[in-house]
């Protein structure tokens, strides 16, 4: 037996049938479907999903963007939230449609998050060839724009006849649930097949459900690991995100505290432990904390669980100095297991941890390793009470701004953000109480993200409070999804900080000797020609309220901290805007960030931060 349905219609009939399952527990693979229709996808997804909506309601539900790249933020967003159990489709249509989401699909596959992309495609049959947005190329006419998604993606498909339907969505599915490779998958539709009518075995809509196994590790490399951890004098963990998608964080704990080894947190594993967890340390790497850092120069042997090495969390391969160090990288995936020559261990950290755990025994690591960790973190603990409360005016300073933020969220709250100066001080600053509590995008690190990723995290945890941070460079870059928020009365509270340009990247410019040239929100000054005049007069606030969002301004903490609580009662997406100093930074994290400074160069400023950077230069290692 059959049924006859277009592609489109197969599609969303075969999406909702698609389950995942870890330890038990069972959640829809594909949870609803972004869409943004044109004449690529309108005949064919739109009538599939408004179908769906009329007669099986609830079967995918749709949601509507504003923005192609901020849909695909918002799944990544799910994605991440969910613990990469479940994600979201989303839909456009060919040529614009399709190219603005490239970039979420790379920040997708960036921090190995999987989201489902149906971008609509050219005509399979050309007879119309060139067709509107068409890109044309000469010697190869199956080309079309969403080749560009190839590089982005883990998995790429171009469906061009109904019979291939079957192997793209497996193969998708694959893709979507295979914990080492994840990513975006992109399935390219062409226009006139997704509104092709075929036969389809019932088989193809049973359910399915896609298990999350837990692979354990080879006994081998276990005692391998196991013999270089208990030979350590001065070990360190360093938590990456693979602990928190793992729900190894309870794992962690156990094994941290019963070997003595503190516990540093890369970007996406900051809240693998509580910030008060005895055997934490903090964030480590180019903006960490001078505790964890501390612990990574002086390592011998460093534990990598989840963690892909980035240069934030390697200080650009500077914070590890012990000449001897040697790396146990715990990882799902082989590719990230095999970085830094380390000691390779590869499967699920939960199983991992736990193996370990009972491979070392009672061992534990030096008491006075333990004991120089605890006061290490005890001390940061007072250098962030002190950037918590500054007294700085008239403006705060953007620590303050955090503290205050912190104190008022309750420990499931959770805090998003991605780009500016601000992922870098909650990273050092913020005091995490829940493994889920701090979501910060931080491997593409991308301007647009806050608000859309805002949207996805509450979708995917209805039952806690969001709260987006947002700079207003940023916010200038993606706001429009304030309008699906409004439209959906999403429970949002959007924190605007106000500090006229990009600040962060100034402070970066200025540090490599290129003077904030083109990095504040400035007239054009006639005198000089340049662009640095009085402040342009934006409001960002005003441009909240016109979207249907009810705002709150301030300008000093007390404000500030009623105007959150106001917020917070109010239902549906809130913002609050408050100004603050861009000239007062956070704490340093004593650590280095390689950003390449001109080699030659006129200007005196330029010339000084090269010859730093040569003198930083010299104390990169290979660490292998």
């Amino acid at each position: 037996m059959g049924v006859r349905l277009t592609v489109a219609q197969a599609i969303v009939r075969f999406l909702a049938q698609q389950y995942s399952e870890r330890d038990g527990r069972e959640a829809r693979l594909v949870a609803g479907c972004f869409g943004i229709f044109g004449h690529g996808n309108v005949a064919g997804m739109g009538e599939a999903l408004l179908e769906a909506e009329l007669e099986r309601p609830g079967e995918l539900p749709y949601y509507q963007a504003r923005n192609e790249q901020a849909m695909v933020h918002a799944a990544a967003a799910y994605a991440r939230m969910s613990n990469r159990c479940s994600t979201l489709a989303c839909t456009s249509s060919i040529g614009p449609g399709a190219t603005n989401m490239v970039t979420g699909a790379a920040l997708a596959t960036v921090n190995r998050l999987p989201v489902l992309l149906l971008p609509g495609d050219v005509f399979a049959t050309r007879v119309a060839d060139p067709v509107l947005q068409q890109l044309e190329v000469p010697a190869a006419r199956d080309a079309s724009v969403n080749d560009v998604f190839r590089p982005v993606s883990r998995y790429f498909d171009r469906v061009t006849r109904p019979e291939q339907l079957p192997e793209a969505l497996l193969g998708a599915m694959r893709a979507l649930t295979d914990q080492a490779e994840t990513g975006a998958v992109t399935l390219a539709l062409c226009q006139d097949v997704q509104a092709e009518a075929a036969e389809w075995p019932d088989e193809l809509f049973a359910r399915r459900v896609w298990h999350l196994d837990r692979p354990r590790p080879d006994d081998r490399a276990l005692a391998r690991a196991a013999a270089l951890i208990a030979g350590a004098k001065r070990p360190l963990i360093v938590a990456g995100g693979g602990v928190i998608y793992a729900e190894a964080t309870e794992a962690l704990q156990s094994f941290a505290s019963r070997h003595g080894i503190p516990v540093a947190e890369t970007q996406a594993g900051k809240g693998a432990l509580a910030y008060d967890h005895p055997c934490a340390v903090g964030a480590i790497g180019a903006t960490g904390t001078t505790a964890a850092n501390a612990l990574a120069a002086e390592a011998d042997v460093v534990i990598g669980v989840g963690t892909r090495w980035s240069d934030f969390t390697t200080a650009s391969r500077t914070a590890f100095l012990d000449p001897s160090v040697r790396f146990v990288n715990v990882n799902i995936a082989r590719f990230d297991a095999a970085k830094h020559a380390g000691e390779m261990v590869v499967g699920d950290a939960r199983e991992i941890l736990s193996a370990l755990d009972e491979a070392l025994g009672d061992h534990q690591a030096p008491a006075a390793h333990t004991a120089r960790a605890s006061a290490l973190a005890g001390a940061w603990d007072a250098t962030v009470e002190a950037a918590y409360h500054l007294g700085h005016g008239p403006l705060p300073a953007q620590s303050e701004v955090l503290g205050a933020l912190n104190q008022a969220m309750a420990p499931r709250d959770v805090v998003v953000c991605a780009a500016g100066s601000m992922p870098g001080d909650l990273h050092k600053l913020w005091r995490t109480r829940d493994p889920k509590g701090y979501h910060v995008e931080y491997g593409y690190s991308c301007m647009g993200y806050e608000i859309a990723g805002g949207i996805g995290v509450k979708l995917a945890a209805q039952e806690r409070d969001v709260y987006v941070l947002v700079g207003d460079g940023s916010y200038l870059m993606m706001a429009q999804e304030l309008v699906t928020a409004v439209q959906e009365q999403i429970d949002l509270v959007i924190v605007l900080v106000d500090n006229h340009g990009f600040a962060s990247i100034g402070a970066l410019s200025e540090g490599l000797g290129s003077q904030r040239f083109g990095t504040a929100y400035r007239y054009r000054n006639p005198k000089t020609g340049r662009l640095d005049g009085d402040l342009l007069p934006i409001d960002l606030a005003k441009n909240a309220a016109s979207l249907g969002v009810a705002t709150f301004e301030c300008r000093d903490l007390a404000a500030f901290q009623k105007a959150l609580a106001d917020a917070r009662a109010h239902p549906g997406p809130a913002l609050v805007r408050i100004e603050t100093d861009p000239l007062v930074g956070a704490p340093s994290s004593e650590a280095w960030w390689d950003v390449a400074v001109a080699e030659v160069s006129t200007l005196p400023e330029t010339r000084a931060a090269r010859a730093a950077y040569e003198e930083a230069k010299a104390r990169q290692r290979p660490y292998c």
